[in-house]
């Protein structure tokens, strides 16, 4: 007897193309999974992937404007989530970074969860989504706040639905043992690093590629570049572009959304990468590497697990980290990289970048899966042990 497969992921449109769908996209290449989400406008999409498939959905499919901001409707992801009959399956795989993780099993499945980070808006990004947000003033701020507390308490309740948490950082390990007190397995996401041109001579610009959101920082870079008056390219869409433009000068190009042909020219061809958020993982962080292009971030989060500081490994260092988010200190980084441009290998960046290859994700993938099956947690009842003894591959 096989195992039947699920797998569910908070939402699917065309402007979601991040590391999660990534992760979703690897995982249905190895294993013969019915797909589930909050919502889908993919597999109406000609040029998706996952266009003509059976994709399961939840009553938010059908509420107006749930296609550009089902996270608009945030206090019914964990009620739509719940809603998803999943009974009939053996294996529930979760690709998770708001609601997912949150699905009902019955006590003979198992549950295992690709966290790619606790819920930011529910967690690190309170505040910031308070400050930033209309519902975060007056009498709406209260409701907002109480809704988020409750929200907190529901994350933290529907950790325990999940047998096996596997992160996409040592960061992220740390975040969930934070909020949830559970120890996970981290796995790096895959990187599509063969779609970047590797090109080892560069030209005089540096390079900024971001979603145009305040936890992006995008704003910190272009002051610090504003007062360098050193050329920078931004390429990237989102809420701040306007007033990003406004704060530009001529020194800055700001490009908006670009279409991802130009994105790897543009990455290829960078003196270097500059990134100033704090990211769970970064995927690009190894994008740039993967060019040959090397990365000037901020020294938290994900970017300390993907990137080589040239002053602590000069043989092999892949790019240098500023350690405040201050445009003072990205512009003392800047400086330092002018003196060590000349040291650094691209060769070097391109094979550190392919420690992060689709094939190094799926074959950990696939061996934790089987470690799962053939390893039941001690919560698991001895029928559920008994199913496993008898079919787990």
């Amino acid at each position: 007897m096989s195992l039947k497969y699920a797998l569910v992921h908070e939402w699917l449109t065309p402007k979601a193309t991040g590391g999660s769908e990534l992760v979703v996209k690897e995982i249905l290449k190895h294993i013969d999974a019915d797909l589930y989400a909050l919502i889908d406008f993919e597999s109406t999409n000609p040029q998706s992937y996952l266009f003509g498939r059976s994709i399961g959905t939840t009553f938010l499919q059908h509420l107006p404007f749930a296609r550009n901001g089902v996270q608009n409707y945030l206090p019914l992801l964990p009620l739509a989530i719940e809603q998803l009959d999943l009974r009939e399956y053996d294996v529930i795989l979760s690709s998770s970074h708001a609601v997912a993780k949150g699905i009902l099993t019955a006590p003979h499945q198992l549950h295992i969860c690709y966290c790619h980070t606790p819920m930011r808006y529910a967690w690190d990004l309170t505040f910031d989504y308070l400050r930033g947000s209309r519902m975060g003033q007056g009498l709406q701020g209260l409701i907002t706040r109480y809704l988020l507390h409750q929200l907190r308490q529901w994350d933290v309740l529907s950790a325990n639905r999940v047998d096996y948490f596997i992160a996409n950082s040592q960061h992220t390990a740390r975040r969930i043992w934070r909020c949830y007190r559970r120890q996970a397995e981290v796995i790096y996401p895959p990187v599509n690093t063969e779609r970047f041109p590797f090109q080892a001579e560069k030209d005089d610009f540096y390079l900024t590629v971001s979603r145009l959101v305040s936890y992006k920082r995008v704003s910190l870079i272009v002051e610090a570049f504003n007062q360098l008056g050193l050329p920078l390219v931004v390429i990237g869409e989102g809420s701040e572009l306007e007033a990003i433009r406004n704060l530009a000068r001529p020194n800055v190009q700001v490009l908006g959304f670009q279409p991802n042909s130009v994105v790897e020219q543009y990455m290829a061809k960078a003196k270097a990468f500059v990134y100033a958020a704090c990211e769970d993982f970064g995927i690009a962080l190894v994008e740039a590497q993967a060019c040959g292009t090397p990365v000037i971030a901020y020294g938290a989060g994900g970017a300390l697990e993907t990137i080589r500081d040239i002053r602590q490994h000069p043989d092999s260092g892949t790019g240098l980290f500023f350690l405040t988010q201050t445009p003072a200190a990205l512009i003392e980084a800047v400086n330092t990289f002018e003196e060590f441009k000349g040291k650094f290998n691209p060769e070097k960046s391109r094979l550190n970048a392919a420690e992060f290859a689709p094939k190094v994700f799926s074959d950990r993938y696939l061996a934790f899966l089987e470690h799962c099956y053939q390893n039941p947690p001690l919560q698991f009842s001895p029928d559920k042990f008994q199913f496993y003894e008898r079919y787990a591959p």
